[in-house]
């Protein structure tokens, strides 16, 4: 440390300048390894080990000797030997001081770890590679940061399934508290790319085109406790929580109940679901929030009586505005029966553009009393799914959907819980409790 300061002002003496970033970073990288002795002579210490441990098999292992291990740190790698057992009976061999150090399995350390998978969930991991070098001077590669943020995430996975589970069997863990206003719960879906091996077996969205996507169903629940002067919801802060994965609308259905559980679904005084118009979204709202007011959002059908109005006028633009804009405003007046009924007498025998009539006509019909939107606004309720539209883009979109990025399953839905629990802010409950266990 003396001989870099030492070359440092003599450098200044010549120049008369001082290379602040440059004298910033080996100070830190002089702490860096200073820091790091000082934690190797520690875990260096001698420790006193019993001559056997408990194995997992039901017998004992016996001390067999001492070997060494290397870990990355946050201040950079140590090495230390620690007593390694072997049973004799199911030949599994244990180090008890990894448990206690949390390193079991891993080169890395706890904080190492953490870091690991804050960067991986954030940013590309060649992204976060860079990070950890910059910020922490840490060097490590592009696969160490994907390999542990995946690990970090499918920890979250198991976990969270553990719960769901829990939930789904009727044990609802603190159902008691304070009662809620009013509880939404939002719902949507939006397409990753995958690897091919991953689409086997998928069609694809358009006819005759092979599948480069999978669907992330994603799920939000979020509360509402006023409005503002003018009788608008106002969301209140920070209480948007995520959920999401890609999987079967099944097995969604329950991941979302037990996040509305946990979120006080019992404690609502009223329950709001929205979405879009598709139908597996009101098969969940069906069976799993019975009693819930269901909404389709606004905008959504909205833009389903642009798109027919486009293909019913493709070549008058100004009679094509005017049509849907006199739709929209029965809409807006919740008066959909009649947006049905123009529809339907809308003067075309063409067996295409009737098809087109039919299912749009088919839509507002089967959602009516989810459309009733004067009625939403008189109560104080959202009646567009905005937030989940945000959370495609804030959760999976910005950190998924990134150009030349191609997921498996497995690792989309590692990343997706990883950022789901830390969206949520869940994350440093999850860390307190993993270290716990650990």
């Amino acid at each position: 440390m003396n001989r870099m300061l030492q070359v440092v002002f003599a450098d200044w003496r010549k120049t008369g300048q001082i290379d602040l970033e440059a004298v910033e970073g080996l100070v830190r990288n002089s702490m860096h390894r200073a820091g790091a002795s000082a934690l190797q002579q520690l875990l260096r210490m001698p420790v006193f080990h019993p001559g056997a441990v408990p194995c997992a098999c039901g017998r004992e292992a016996r001390f067999h000797e001492n070997r060494p291990k290397r870990v990355l740190t946050m201040l950079g790698p140590v090495a230390f030997e620690r007593a390694y057992y072997l049973c004799p009976d199911c030949h599994h061999g244990q180090s008890p001081r990894d448990r206690e150090l949390d390193v079991a399995g891993t080169e890395c350390s706890p904080g190492v770890r953490r870091m690991l998978a804050i960067v991986g969930s954030e940013s590309s991991f060649e992204s976060g590679r860079e990070q950890l070098e910059l910020l922490a001077g840490l060097e490590i590669t592009v696969k160490a940061v994907e390999r542990h943020a995946e690990a970090t995430g499918n920890d979250i996975v198991k976990r969270d399934q553990a719960r769901i589970n829990r939930i789904v069997q009727l044990e609802f863990p603190g159902i008691l508290g304070t009662p809620v206003p009013i509880l939404y719960i939002e719902l949507d879906g939006t397409q990753v790319p995958m690897v091919r091996a991953e689409l086997e077996g998928h069609a694809g969205r358009v006819e005759g085109q092979p599948a480069r996507t999978r669907e992330v169903k994603l799920g939000c629940v979020f509360t509402q406790t006023t409005t503002d002067p003018r009788g608008r919801p106002i969301r209140d802060p920070a209480s948007t929580t995520y959920t999401g994965a890609i999987e079967t609308a099944e097995i969604f259905g329950r991941r979302l109940y037990a996040e509305a559980w946990e979120r006080g679904w019992s404690r609502a005084r009223t329950k709001v679901v929205l979405g879009d118009g598709a139908e597996w979204i009101w098969n969940l709202a069906d069976q799993h929030f019975a009693g819930a007011v269901q909404i389709v959002d606004v905008w959504h059908a909205r833009q389903h009586l642009w798109d027919i109005a486009g293909k019913l006028l493709p070549s008058d633009e100004k009679q094509r505005k005017a049509w849907a804009k006199k739709l929209i405003q029965k809409l807006n007046h919740g008066w959909v029966e009649r947006v049905v009924a123009e529809l339907r007498a809308f003067p075309t025998r063409q067996p295409e553009l009737l098809n087109e009539i039919r299912k749009e006509s088919d839509y507002f019909e089967r959602n009516r009393e989810r459309m009733r939107y004067p009625k939403f606004r008189k109560q104080g309720f959202f009646f567009g799914s905005g937030v989940i539209e945000a959370g495609c883009k804030t959760v999976i979109g910005s950190r998924l959907k990134q150009s030349g990025m191609f997921w498996t399953v497995r690792g989309a839905n590692a990343i997706i819980a990883l950022r789901c629990n830390r969206l949520s802010r869940k994350f440093e409950d999850y860390w307190t409790s993993r270290a716990a266990a650990a």
